[in-house]
């Protein structure tokens, strides 16, 4: 009896699916098109942009535009002459509203994350914005000519600027949680400064000081900037905020210790940069960038350039967006750095001297790259003397000295995570043979390779 129920149900909702698959494609079309237009109507008579353009607009610029998308692509309109057009305008709406909610939300955010030197930025935030919602205007009017041309109804209604109220109010809530001093923060605050010091050394080869031209952009985008690489670092960027709120510090920027909270603005403004660029560097590969396409792939791309200009979009992706990605990370280094050395376990050990050859060259560089990976300060002490164990020409001095000396042992004293890899290493006497000859290093010195 409760099997026969079940299938009734299964009957019932296979005609309901049924049914709402007999409705014409033209009327579906027209549903899932009637939020998008009703925006591109709205945003078609600005004359301003930067204060009508908020963030509850931009979630629905793209809220709307991913579902006639998505319903577009169902029905084959990347593949279809009469269709691909109106695709395309709306993906360009959608990634210019993702970009347009990320820079926003930097805007927005700013006051709080205590960066340095932040006016300048902010300038340049609201140029980016210009850009972007300045495109968005111009597409708008091409979007509903085409929504004519296709026989599309056009919405009766018009968005009110009331039913987009930015998020800003001049109350703030009581501010009575205390999330500091939680249990085992030590071990999170080493972790996540550590990856930061690793992701702002990841991007070091892409930091610039002087803007690209326009040639210099296109050389750049997409052969060493691209959108997989972007996205890959966002990740890792959002990972590191994610294990910050979840194991450091629950609470927003308000209160509580000002250096933590500091270090979060700087990777915090890094991922919303990072997702940005991420957006703007896929319209620009997908929609914009010559790739050997069929002629009407090539011909709705000189459309779309004409709505929104590559020279600016890689401006403001590279310009601005890269520049101050690498620029914060690299202001945070030295703030990550105290943090790290304020909370990692320290410890000391004492290693041999590497066998025949001493501190050369090989030997130098691991011990070094084991300290660079972890970040923690460590000191080769030899005697009275104390050297930089991160800094290859350091432990190289040192080297000079215990050979002069005679001396068959030392002591590092620093971060044990980076002291239980050097024991390690000296365990197979730095890397080499007696003749300085390479040989294999232990699984868990790995990274080193």
């Amino acid at each position: 009896m409760r099997q026969d129920n079940g299938m009734k149900s299964i009957d019932i909702a296979m005609e309901e699916d049924r049914s709402f698959c007999d409705i014409s494609f033209a009327e579906k079309l027209r549903i899932f098109s009637y939020d998008y237009l009703k925006c591109c109507r709205y945003i078609a008579n600005f004359d301003r942009s930067r204060y009508v353009f908020t963030k509850k607009l931009y979630s629905k610029l793209i809220s709307a535009s991913q579902l006639l998308e998505d319903f577009l692509d169902f029905h084959g309109a990347k593949n279809s002459k009469e269709w691909f057009f109106y695709r395309e305008m709306t993906a360009a709406v959608r990634h210019l509203s993702l970009g347009g909610y990320s820079q926003k939300h930097i805007s927005n955010r700013l006051q709080f994350y205590d960066l340095p030197d932040d006016e300048e930025f902010r300038k340049e935030g609201y140029k980016t914005l210009d850009f972007l919602t300045n495109a968005l205007m111009k597409i708008a009017p091409v979007v509903l000519e085409e929504a004519r041309r296709l026989s599309i109804p056009l919405p009766d209604e018009v968005f009110d600027p009331a039913d987009f109220p930015g998020v800003s109010t001049s109350q703030m809530l009581p501010y009575d949680i205390d999330d500091e001093n939680r249990d085992a923060q030590k071990k999170n605050i080493v972790k996540i400064a550590s990856e930061f010091l690793s992701v702002a050394r990841e991007l070091d080869h892409l930091g610039f000081y002087e803007p690209y031209s326009a040639e210099g952009l296109y050389q750049l985008v997409p052969a060493k900037v691209n959108e997989v690489e972007i996205r890959r670092l966002e990740m890792v960027v959002h990972n590191l905020q994610s294990s910050f709120d979840t194991y450091v510090i629950h609470g927003g920027y308000r209160y509580g210790n000002r250096m933590l909270k500091q270090l979060r603005g700087f990777f915090s403004v890094v991922f919303h940069l990072l997702q940005m660029i991420g957006r703007m560097l896929h319209f620009y590969e997908r929609h914009l960038h010559e790739a050997g396409y069929k002629n009407i792939y090539k011909k709705v791309q000189d459309r779309l350039s004409e709505l929104v200009n590559p020279d600016e979009l890689l401006d403001r992706t590279i310009n601005h967006g890269l520049y101050y990605t690498c620029h914060f990370l690299s202001a945070g280094k030295d703030l990550a750095q105290e943090i790290l050395n304020e909370n990692i376990e320290r410890a000391s050990i004492t290693a041999g001297v590497p066998v025949k050859l001493g501190f050369h060259s090989r030997p130098s560089l691991l011990v070094a790259k084991i300290v660079q990976h972890y970040g923690g300060k460590v000191d080769l002490v030899v005697g009275e003397d104390r050297f930089d164990a991160s800094s290859v020409l350091d432990i190289q001095w040192a080297g000079g000295k215990i050979q002069k000396e005679n001396i068959s042992q030392v002591m590092f004293e620093g971060d044990i995570r980076a002291l239980k890899d050097i024991q390690i290493l000296a365990g197979v006497n730095y890397g080499e043979d007696t003749m300085g000859k390479g040989v294999p290093l232990p699984k868990e010195l790995g990274y080193l390779k």
